[in-house]
């Protein structure tokens, strides 16, 4: 299903964006969005600025795609933080529903993913890096059997 029906077919009002999970098992952070374990994701400002993209806003709603392009669901943001890398609190962590849900486990699995991104960049990511914390709920599908 392409983003566009799945909007439609949600009922739902007004713009969204689409965005895909950039990691190295999307699938799995799929699986985790559609049974609301994942209630959080995790950009670095600075790759939002240099992709000329907006910086997600509360209120926004998302059209999520898998990684061979259906539309799964929609989500709508709640709550949206900046803060240097190394605030992440294990609340944040925990939100996030990836691994064990503990903050070491989501700061190696960031470190790798965005040192990996950066050096792509040709640059070098700091946990002085500002990153942006999008806090969301699924809001079509409501129910999913998976």
């Amino acid at each position: 299903m392409t983003p566009e029906e799945l909007w439609k077919k949600s009922g739902l009002n007004g713009t969204y964006g689409i965005f895909e999970y950039g990691s190295d098992d999307p699938e799995e952070l799929m699986r985790l969005t559609l049974k609301k374990i994942k209630q959080a994701t995790t950009g670095a400002l600075r790759l939002y600025e240099m992709d000329h993209e907006p910086v997600p806003q509360e209120g926004e709603y998302y059209v999520i795609r898998d990684s061979a392009g259906n539309a799964r669901c929609v989500i709508r943001d709640t709550r949206i933080i900046i803060c240097p890398f190394r605030e992440v609190t294990e609340e944040m962590a925990a939100i996030e529903g990836e691994g064990d849900r503990s903050l070491q486990y989501w700061r190696d699995a960031h470190l790798n993913f965005f040192g990996r991104e950066y050096a792509e960049q040709g640059l070098v990511f700091t946990e002085e890096e500002l990153v942006v914390f999008e806090q969301f709920e699924v809001v079509y599908p409501s129910e999913i059997d998976l």
